[in-house]
């Protein structure tokens, strides 16, 4: 990572003095399936993540959400949550991304389109 980089381009990865505070404050509490590292301050208690890859906040899975927003203070890398069987894995939201879902129709997808049926009539100006 260059040196202007870090220090400027927040939205990449995290900045020098994101990393500095870290370094000197955090105490690391866990990482999730994702590669986030979550982070408690040793003095007052504050919880933040540094994101593996890109920095959208619904890459946090639920139960390192309810961690960081202080639900409960025991957090998932010590007391994993129980996993119900019809539950699905945390997918994060794909809106704006080339995985976003496109309705089948859409403008944006590159299928063609389905032709109209008999029941839709083209309106003609008279």
């Amino acid at each position: 990572m260059s040196l202007l980089r870090a220090i400027f381009i927040w939205w990449q990865d995290q900045t020098i003095g994101t990393w500095f505070h870290t370094l000197r404050r955090g105490s690391k509490v866990g990482t999730d399936d994702d590669g986030n590292t979550y982070y408690e301050d040793r003095k007052t208690g504050r919880r933040w993540v540094i994101y593996d890859g890109d920095i959208e906040a619904s890459r946090v899975p639920p139960e390192w959400h309810r961690w960081l927003h202080y639900t409960t203070d025991v957090p998932p890398s010590e007391a994993p949550p129980l996993v119900k069987a019809w539950e699905k894995p945390h997918v994060p939201n794909l809106t704006g991304s080339v995985a976003a879902y496109v309705p089948p129709g859409s403008l944006s997808d590159s299928r063609e389109r389905a032709r109209a049926t008999g029941d839709y009539e083209a309106w003609q100006p008279e």
